[in-house]
């Protein structure tokens, strides 16, 4: 629950998400979840010339 209440005093802030594919995606932290699912708003991918589907 640490980690959870953490998020949620994030929620509206900008936030960076580094997935274990090393790809990282930034945006608007919209909301988390109990499991520390997210959702991102206005998102938008780190390294464009590696990952060009993510664009």
């Amino acid at each position: 629950m640490l980690f959870f209440s953490l998020f949620k005093t994030l929620v509206g802030k900008e936030v960076t998400v580094e997935l274990k594919n090393d790809l990282c995606i930034s945006g608007a932290l919209h909301s988390v979840d109990q499991y520390l699912n997210i959702k991102l708003n206005n998102t938008r991918v780190h390294n464009e010339q590696k990952y060009p589907h993510m664009v």
